[in-house]
């Protein structure tokens, strides 16, 4: 986790108290299951409880023990003996540590995911009321990189409103796909621990029981899990090239805010430059390269191994971190986006009208010219506009060959601007409904 692109809710998550604190209550609950299945004593149950409640794990001293024992869950379990005392010897009955671990490790996920969706609902509430404010703001649609027909800024974030519920839909089924909780003992038999523990420590934790664990939950699930991050950065970069090429100076119907006192580059005093965007772009290569090793970690060995251990340790924080301050990132630029309106009309008109030539080629046809000859005449009278001779209504008037078809009036008719916008609403009321 990189300070710089990290936020305190997510990063807590992470830390070693949050952690230690989860295999508290784990195994606590655990034992209190084994309580009423009269496996270990009620009172043991309870003062561990009472004292493990109570206490500060002391992460510096279970890391001393680690360097001894070189065992996470055995120092841990040794520093919250320290803590509890002789009923500490009825703690994690029947368990092993993939018990502790990949539980933990879920409802870390769990918890991250939560916050991942509250950004997205804020990320969906800034798109929305920039895209209403654009609902009709024409603007030239691009394919290619090339213009094309007009669109409205509106309808360009309609899309991304669109995209990101999607996004959350998916965020959604990767927290079921990881809630889940085994306490299943050693290869996963329950040979050690009756399975109504495992039923218990689920309820209580909020998740799942898993079905049928190894030593270890399968790790499918967090495949799907990090693949669905990927998705989500992969949508955020989307949005942000958008917005970078909008940006450039030849373009200029789009820009990031830039404050007083704001400085774009150590050299040249006029720079205003896309750095929030370009900035996002690079997050989002990060959280994509976490999704790889997650697919690697599904084949482990038999019932068991631990080459996923690392690898976990790194992308868990780092990915979900990483996501969580781009969503906010992403969330702070479209709700202080600056839109110039009057760039984009400038845009629209700077090829001549060669925008409705779709709308001139169509006309054409049902007045009986084949296609073939409608495009060859529609295309005679377009290159001449490409090289800046003329605009391109102009040249339909004066071509005897289009004369003969279309009328002045019916060639007017076809550079309507309105024409291009009239199912605006309808696209509306499918991403946003009828409200």
């Amino acid at each position: 986790m990189i300070p710089r692109y990290s936020r305190p809710e997510m990063t807590a998550i992470w830390s070693p108290e949050t952690k230690f604190r989860i295999w508290f209550e784990i195994e606590a609950h655990a034992t209190s299951a084994l309580a009423e299945l009269g496996v270990v004593p009620r009172e043991a149950a309870a003062v561990v409880w009472e004292k493990g409640s109570k206490a500060v794990f002391d992460v510096a001293r279970i890391d001393e023990i680690e360097r001894e024992v070189k065992h996470d869950v055995i120092a841990f379990l040794t520093h919250l003996a320290e803590i509890v005392g002789p009923e500490a010897r009825f703690v994690h009955q029947g368990m092993t540590s993939s018990d502790v671990l990949d539980t933990c490790f879920n409802v870390q996920l769990v918890r991250a995911t939560d916050i991942l969706l509250a950004d997205i609902d804020a990320l969906l509430a800034a798109i929305k009321r920039r895209a209403f404010e654009h609902k009709m703001t024409p603007t030239i649609g691009r394919s290619h990189g090339i213009h094309a027909e007009p669109v409205t800024f509106g309808l360009k974030l309609a899309q991304a409103y669109a995209e990101f519920q999607r996004c959350r839909e998916r965020l959604v089924n990767a927290r079921k796909e990881v809630a889940t909780c085994a306490i299943s003992g050693a290869v996963g038999t329950f040979a050690n621990i009756d399975p109504r523990v495992e039923a218990y420590v689920a309820e209580k934790l909020g998740l799942a029981v898993e079905p049928i664990s190894t030593q270890v939950i399968p790790r499918d699930r967090h495949a799907m899990y990090f693949a669905t991050l990927g998705v989500v950065a992969s949508s955020i970069e989307r949005l942000a090239t958008e917005i970078r090429h909008l940006q450039r100076s030849e373009v200029y119907e789009a820009e990031e805010f830039f404050s007083e006192g704001q400085k774009g580059s150590s050299a040249m005093p006029h720079k205003r430059n896309p750095v929030l965007t370009e900035n996002l772009t690079g997050l989002a290569r990060m959280v994509r390269a976490y999704v790889m090793p997650a697919m690697e970690n599904v084949a482990l060995w038999h019932e068991r191994d631990i080459s996923h251990s690392s690898v976990e340790r790194m992308i868990g924080p780092d990915a979900t971190v990483t996501l969580d301050f781009a969503l906010a990132r992403l969330t702070g630029v479209i709700d202080k986006l600056l839109v110039y309106p009057e760039n984009m009309q400038k845009n629209l008109d700077r090829l001549g009208g060669l925008v409705h030539s779709q709308r001139v080629l169509l006309a054409l046809t049902q007045k009986g010219v084949s296609r073939e000859e409608a495009y060859r005449l529609v295309q005679r009278n377009a290159m001449p506009v490409w090289r800046g001779e003329g605009d391109f209504l102009s040249l339909l008037k004066a071509d005897p060959d289009v004369k003969k078809h279309l009328s002045d009036a019916e060639l007017e008719e076809k550079f309507d601007l309105g024409y291009h916008l009239k199912h605006v609403d309808t696209i509306f009321r499918r991403v946003f409904g009828e409200a």
